[in-house]
């Protein structure tokens, strides 16, 4: 038996161990320690693979990021974040029809965006809004499909526990992934609002109606959501204008929920504690699945399994567009009956090496070439006015005195003497002088783009573009690929968290209220899985949408 083989019978040994309940960390660590030894034909290289798997994978920077965004989420739920989010959400949409399902979803995205867990924002939106809902009149079904579907924002508006897994699991930019997420987040509570509204109107009976609230009751309790736009403003603000790096962000976001949480009066030395030891339970689960799927992966990496497939799809000569369409059923299918963390950490290992052979075309050779060129026409501008200043800031005060020198005896070919004497130029000419060539190349290589072709080697050389090689364009298709494929699989698998008839935010809703029979939830929140096909679907079809905040040159 090959090792191909050995790998590829793994799988349904793996799901057959997870439909057994077996934890699915615990069964990936079985099934990947033991096909170690079946491979290698003993148990020494599994054994000594025990002690530098462990160590290697938790030795990772990044993952402390995992328990530092799990106790931010602690304390801002102790510091009633997510009870002046609903309140204030409800202060302004709660007398419109179908009002408070609305801010729930408001309160749900404001939530997602300290917390970084649908399952959590689920719990704990559902704890601060069912009871309002059911006193407006809201329906039960309604009322607990919409916290469901508001649950799934957790996991896509960053921060996101399963994005960062994600990113390290991929070796792309953490920072990136959470940019990348924003619009698709947006979007996502957009959609749900308009389901409610439509879904009012078509059950007018499901939805009551509450006052209007006055306007200074409104902006106080939009006041009492300064700690979540601080936090989140500190956090995300600081990450990209570059204070902190991700993982010191969390930290800083955690620190700040605790001590808003203890002048809320929420946070006393007992539920400080509780709040150490639910992160430290959390933790604990999270990496023991990640140590199982980092020993199932060298397993698969070691039987060529994910390698095999990815060749065997590119010889297929499928469209990538049916690949994709086709991984993301899968997942869709998938997310009914994992969590959307194990089914990441199982699943991309074996799906990403496939991603990465196929063409989606994201940016081409001429995209680049004309992106670099601009870049140049730009950077020469700035040393232009730097050599005029008499001081550029990146440069030591030596460099700045042999480029001004190079820069003056190019003018002097131009018969203008110095920068001092130069007057007016014309930016060909700027763009000359600093690179130490003509007008004339610099126009050429604006016509050259002009018309939609790709520079020379003369050209690139003459004009000192760097960075514009094959290898370079292939970096940048696999950051695009690699971010665009990892929303879009965010957003299936949480779907599958709402899909009946096993979607596991759909039984945690029901668990907050057994006076709703599930059947009715199942109703109702189909609607809101309509939405969430319809947003997978524009989401494909124009990639933009998800990588246009994301600089690739």
């Amino acid at each position: 038996m090959s090792d191909v083989v050995i790998g590829a019978l793994s799988f349904p040994i793996l799901l057959g161990l997870i439909f057994l309940r077996v934890p699915i960390g615990l069964a990936m660590f079985t099934v990947g320690f033991g096909g170690l030894v079946f491979v290698n034909g003993d148990a020494f290289i599994a054994v000594a693979r025990l002690k530098s798997e462990t160590y290697t994978t938790f030795s990772s920077y990044s993952l402390s990021i995992i328990p530092m965004f799990l106790l931010m989420g602690h304390f801002a739920t102790l510091g009633g974040m997510s009870q002046a989010l609903f309140k204030a959400a409800e202060s302004f949409l709660g007398h419109r029809k179908g009002g408070v399902a609305m801010a729930a979803i408001g309160a749900c995205a404001g939530f997602g965006a300290i917390c970084g867990s649908s399952l959590a924002t689920a719990a704990t939106m559902s704890r601060v809004a069912l009871p309002e809902l059911k006193r407006y009149g809201y329906s039960g079904g309604f009322s607990s499909a919409t916290l469901a579907a508001g649950g799934t924002l957790g996991i896509l508006i960053p921060p996101s526990v399963v994005l960062v897994i994600y990113a390290i699991l991929t070796e792309q930019n953490i920072a990136k992934m959470f940019l990348a997420a924003f619009v698709p987040g947006i979007i996502a509570a957009l959609g749900y609002v308009v389901v409610i509204s439509i879904y009012v109107r078509l059950f007018p009976g499901s939805a009551g109606t509450r006052a209007r609230m006055p306007y200074v009751e409104r902006f106080k309790a939009l006041f009492d959501v300064w700690p979540v736009l601080l936090v989140f403003g500190t956090v995300v603000g600081g990450i990209y204008l570059g204070w902190f790096t991700p993982t010191e962000g969390a930290a800083v976001g955690a620190l700040g929920t605790g001590i808003i949480a203890w002048f809320a009066g929420g946070l006393s030395r007992a539920s400080l504690a509780e709040s150490f030891f639910v992160t430290a339970r959390s933790t604990a689960m999270i990496f023991l699945i990640v140590l199982g799927a980092a020993f199932y992966n060298g397993f698969l990496a070691l039987t060529q399994v994910p390698q095999e497939i990815a060749a065997w799809v590119v010889e297929q000569g499928v469209s990538p567009w049916m690949v994709l369409i086709f991984i993301l059923v899968l997942y869709l299918l998938l997310g009914c009956v994992m969590d959307s963390l194990s089914m990441i950490l199982l699943t991309i290992p074996i799906f990403w090496p496939i991603m990465l052979e196929l063409d989606f075309g994201f940016v081409s050779m001429m995209d680049l070439h004309a992106a670099k060129l601009d870049t140049a026409l730009k950077d020469g501008m700035a040393i232009w006015d730097g050599l005029i200043r008499g001081s550029i800031p990146d440069l030591s005060p030596e460099r700045f005195t042999r480029l001004l020198a190079d820069s003056n005896a190019q003018i002097a070919t131009l018969g203008l003497g110095s920068i001092a004497e130069a007057g007016t130029l014309t930016q060909n000419q700027i763009i000359a002088i600093v690179n130490e060539t003509t007008p004339e190349m610099v126009q050429q290589a604006r016509d050259v783009v002009a018309s939609g072709g790709e520079l020379g080697r003369e050209l690139l050389r003459e004009l000192n573009i760097r960075g514009a090689n094959e290898s370079a364009l292939n970096r940048i298709n696999i950051e695009q690929t690699a971010i665009w494929f990892g929303i879009l699989v965010l957003i299936v698998v949480e779907v599958g968290l709402i899909t009946p008839p096993v979607g596991m935010n759909l039984f945690i809703i029901n668990a907050m209220d057994r006076s709703t029979p599930i059947i009715e939830t199942y109703k109702a929140v189909l609607f809101f899985v309509a939405s969430d096909l319809f947003r997978v679907v524009l989401l494909v079809a124009f990639p933009a949408i998800t990588l246009f905040l994301i600089p690739w040159y």
